[in-house]
């Protein structure tokens, strides 16, 4: 028996120095956070430290010692970010008619329709039809065409997929 892994653990496993493939609406995403953080979240922090520190004793300063904290979480948030963004590469929109990074894929599965869009891992978002090409069902679409069979083995017995339409 497979024991599912969870997102935080993938992303770890990819989080190296690979190339982060994202959609270029999730790096002007990245980017727009990075300003926030940097022009407001931080500023205010830092604000808060200097707050903090001039009510006393800081070893028992419980609002001093949640300030440092609350900015230590920012920088951390903050060089996070960054070095997504300097790996961060975006995800081109395939036009070969094959499905790759950056397709929205319509798969019949059961006679119901399913559309999704085919992410890096850190974009994978399965309630938002976004599926990581690094997924068992995202690996086995890779490189198919409209009307291809896709058959991947779950928990539950094989299923299969068929190619509606790649766009």
């Amino acid at each position: 028996m497979q024991i599912p892994k969870r997102k935080s653990q993938m992303l770890r496993a990819v989080d190296n120095d690979e190339v982060i493939f994202l959609t270029p609406d999730a790096i002007f995403r990245l980017k727009r956070e990075r300003e926030r953080l940097d022009k407001v979240e931080r500023p205010q922090a830092v604000r808060d430290v200097a707050e903090a520190r001039q009510k006393g004793d800081l070893s028992e300063n419980a609002e001093y010692q949640e300030a440092r904290a609350r900015l230590s979480r920012l920088q951390s948030r903050i060089f996070n970010i960054d070095e997504r963004s300097k790996r961060a590469k975006p995800i081109e929109k395939q036009t070969s008619g094959r499905v790759g990074l950056g397709s929205t894929v319509v798969l019949n599965h059961g006679g119901k329709k399913q559309t999704y869009l085919l992410v890096g891992p850190h974009e994978a978002d399965i309630l938002r039809g976004r599926i990581s090409h690094l997924s068992p069902l995202g690996a086995a679409l890779l490189d198919h065409v409209v009307n291809d069979v896709v058959r991947i083995q779950t928990e539950q017995g094989e299923k299969e997929y068929t190619i509606i339409s790649v766009s």
